[in-house]
């Protein structure tokens, strides 16, 4: 059974794109990444799997469960992380994660205990007085202590300083191992390619790929770099080509016959082709070419 499996889901407000037709198949104890810039569509499809807005076509489902009909019994499931955090004013911290447990109907407070710790997260400050960061750990602990089977973390690491998003990253890797699904919503693509096991990249509302975070890295693409040689290549496949000190250097993903042909032509000094990493290839797609903004189909 997927953690979360979604059907040509697609939302639009109004005539503006949302998502369009985006198909997830997220196994059960999965780390998976979800990759795009700001306005990608990674809130949207969040929320859709929350249940928190309803889709304008297709579906989507968490252990099997429809994510609007049964979506009580879902959230019961899921520790959920949004990008900013809000809470009750005037409550300390201790307050607010003793209320998060009682609205879970749960004894978490050792957990609570054990990651506000980690976090170095002080227990009697008032939320009022918490920097960005530090109400993210807020989250972060409301998120995680009740041990969900399903955590769903929309930009988490946004305000945490490095050290803690070491530690954090630390605590999910942990779960985990444990059996927990983690699906990470994020623009940081080292994050991604650190820490998870699959990915999907989504641009304009749509998935454009998909996979192992390893055969992501390895699919089709190929970093170039050459060297002898400063004039432009002109050639379909070539991306991203950037001149360097004495050559080139760009991402290639045609024929490879085509492009030794070309340099064959010329007087190169050195010559190296290999697997780009996960931030190339994101970039690969991106500039794939643009696609115009998708309107509500009449």
């Amino acid at each position: 059974m997927y953690a979360i499996e979604t059907t040509d889901l697609t939302k639009y407000y109004g005539k503006s794109r949302g998502i369009i037709r985006v198909n997830l198949a997220v196994e059960e104890g999965d780390f998976f990444g979800f990759i795009g810039p700001n306005g990608a569509g990674k809130s949207t499809a969040v929320r859709a799997l929350l249940g928190l807005i309803r889709p304008s076509s297709g579906s989507a489902k968490i252990f099997g469960m429809d994510c609007i009909r049964e979506k009580n019994q879902i959230l019961s499931e899921i520790g959920y992380l949004p990008s900013e955090t809000v809470f009750y004013s005037g409550m300390r911290v201790k307050d607010v994660i003793r209320l998060s447990c009682d609205l879970r109907k749960k004894d978490c407070r050792k957990a609570a205990e054990e990651l506000c710790e980690r976090l170095q997260l002080d227990l009697m400050k008032k939320i009022d007085e918490l920097s960005f960061g530090n109400r993210k750990k807020v989250g972060i602990v409301c998120a995680l202590s009740h041990s969900p089977r399903l955590c769903i973390l929309d930009e988490p690491t946004s305000g945490l300083d490095p050290l803690m998003q070491r530690e954090f990253f630390a605590i999910l890797r942990e779960r985990s191992r444990q059996g927990t699904t983690v699906f990470l919503s994020s623009h940081v693509l080292s994050e991604i390619q650190h820490n998870c096991n699959h990915a999907a990249i989504i641009r304009e509302g749509r998935i454009i790929a998909s996979g192992s975070v390893e055969d992501l890295a390895k699919a089709s693409a190929k970093r170039v770099v050459v060297h002898g040689s400063t004039e432009p290549i002109f050639l379909d496949g070539i991306r991203d080509q950037q001149a360097i000190e004495d050559g080139l250097r760009f991402l290639y993903n045609g024929d490879i016959n085509a492009l030794l042909q070309v340099l064959s032509r010329r007087k190169l000094r050195d010559l190296s082709i290999s697997e780009p990493d996960l931030e190339e290839i994101f970039l690969h797609y991106y500039m794939e070419g643009d696609t115009k903004n998708d309107t509500y189909p009449a």
